[in-house]
């Protein structure tokens, strides 16, 4: 063999190694980044849905109106809010709806004007489950967990 044809071989093999060096950065980046992605996806994912209610001629009817519940959801009339309430007898900072081991937890959060759970005066920190009624100033919520496999409909 002459030197030309082992620096031909050298050249070759040296550029097959930087390829394969590249395809492994490359998959470790794209593992990375779908595992990024998944963390972020399960913290915007909904959970369930809050559907508002309004009183008409003595019964609760639903408004059509929904709101997704993220694992952690707050509820009042200030814009920072997962979920603003425009009512105002709602505070600013007025319940947390929040996530903890597999069940629901609805907090009153120093309300003037108290939060209820089916008409009962939330007092402390209390799980709700499918069906309930959250009562907010003058709105009401029913809470409506989501199927499981399916997201929420919005």
């Amino acid at each position: 063999m002459t030197t030309e044809i082992i620096l031909l071989l050298l050249r070759c093999l040296s550029g097959l190694l930087l390829v394969g060096l590249l395809v492994v950065l490359f998959l470790a980046m794209w593992h990375d980044f779908n595992s990024v992605a998944k963390v972020v996806e399960t913290r915007r994912r909904t959970y369930g849905r809050l559907v508002a209610m309004r009183e008409v001629d003595g019964h609760e009817v639903m408004t059509g109106e929904t709101y997704p519940l993220l694992a952690l959801t707050s509820l009042g009339r200030a814009p920072t809010n997962t979920i603003p309430i425009s009512d105002h007898f709602a505070s600013g900072e007025h319940a947390l709806l929040a996530m903890r081991d597999g069940q629901w937890w609805l907090e009153d959060r120093n309300s003037r004007n108290g939060t209820t759970l089916n008409d009962v005066p939330v007092t402390e920190p209390v799980v709700i489950m499918q069906g309930d009624v959250i009562g907010i100033g003058q709105m009401k919520f029913r809470f409506e967990l989501e199927a499981p496999g399916n997201a929420a409909v919005r």
